[in-house]
This record gives C-alpha cells, sequence and structure tokens, in this order.
C-alpha cells in the first residue's frame, strides 16, 4: 500500500528536506566556529582532525537526529497534527518497535560503517593531506547533509509506525509477528 499524501510529505519535507539544510547549515557552522582560525585542516593529527570528524559525525548525526526527532514524531501523532500510520503501512521489520534510543545507536553504527568508513578509506587511498579550511567547511557541511538526507525519513517512518502502533493499540499477538 502506498503511502498517503500527506504522509509522504512529512516525511520527504518535514523530515527529510527540513534535516538536510539544517544539517548543512548546523555542520558547516561547527566546522567554521572549530577550524576557522586555522588555513588548512588536517586529515589527521593530535585532536583527530578531518578522520575522526567524519567518524563521530557518521556515528552522532543519526543517533541524535533519532533521539530528537523520535519523541517529537510521537507528540506530533498524538496531538493529531499527523495522522497514524495504518498498520499495512507499517515497516516489515519490526524492530522499529524498540526504544528510540536502541534505534539511535543501531542507526549510529550503521553511519559509521556505511557512511563514514568508505568516506575515510576514500580519504586515506586517496592520499589526501589536509583540507583548506574554506574546502573543508563545505565538505563538512556538504557530508553532513547527505547522510541527514538518507537516515532523517527512515527515522520518521519508524517514529511515525512506532507512535502509530502505540495510539492504533496493536494486539500481544500482532506485537509477537515480524523479524527483528
Amino acid at each position: 500500500m502506498e503511502l498517503s499524501h500527506q504522509h509522504r510529505r512529512f516525511l520527504l519535507v518535514s523530515q527529510c528536506g527540513f534535516q538536510t539544510v539544517f544539517n548543512f547549515v548546523e555542520n558547516g557552522l561547527i566546522a567554521w566556529l572549530i577550524h576557522g582560525s586555522s588555513n588548512t585542516v588536517a586529515i589527521w593529527n593530535r585532536f583527530g582532525g578531518i578522520i575522526l570528524d567524519i567518524l563521530l559525525t557518521g556515528f552522532f548525526l543519526p543517533f541524535l537526529i533519532c533521539i530528537i526527532i523520535s519523541p517529537i514524531v510521537a507528540g506530533q501523532v498524538r496531538s493529531g497534527k499527523v495522522p497514524p500510520l495504518p498498520p499495512e503501512q507499517f515497516p516489515h521489520w519490526r524492530w522499529f518497535r524498540r526504544s528510540f534510543w536502541i534505534r539511535g545507536l543501531i542507526l549510529g553504527i550503521a553511519g559509521v560503517i556505511f557512511g563514514a568508513l568508505p568516506l575515510v578509506s576514500a580519504l586515506i587511498l586517496g592520499q589526501a593531506q589536509s583540507f583548506p579550511m574554506v574546502s573543508y567547511v563545505m565538505f563538512k557541511a556538504i557530508w553532513a547533509a547527505m547522510l541527514a538526507s538518507l537516515v532523517a525519513p527512515i527515522i520518521g517512518w519508524w517514529a511515525l509506525a512506532n507512535a502509530s502502533r502505540k495510539l492504533l493499540g496493536a494486539s500481544g499477538r500482532e506485537l509477537q509477528q515480524g523479524a527483528f
């Protein structure tokens, strides 16, 4: 079954669009504040450098989006601002029912494995040395925006499904069915 227009708009605009723009600005600003006094940003230095920053962003961006957005989405569903999903539109894997802390932790680990590590590997294999500060700020802003655009709609869908399930009152048998 296809998502309703209102749910698609919620996931694409409220979740994906907003998070993409917000994380572009926020991560660019943070990179500027941290490295603004430097001419270049090293790939690796005693404070970690670009590699550590990419790994930390890969984990904390999905984790923080999940723990911040999930309670907000639940409140929007409870208040009626966002209609609940019908059960047939819930994700097939049932682990969206886990706490948002667990979902955030799993997505943070996935962000490191599937996002940050390939990017770090490319920088190492390409023998990157350092970035000019302005180039690094743009790189960091774009990297964070891309990661947010990938994880925010998934986080929003899982949060919407979890809140809808609670609101609609799933039966005990239904809760035990399905995959992890």
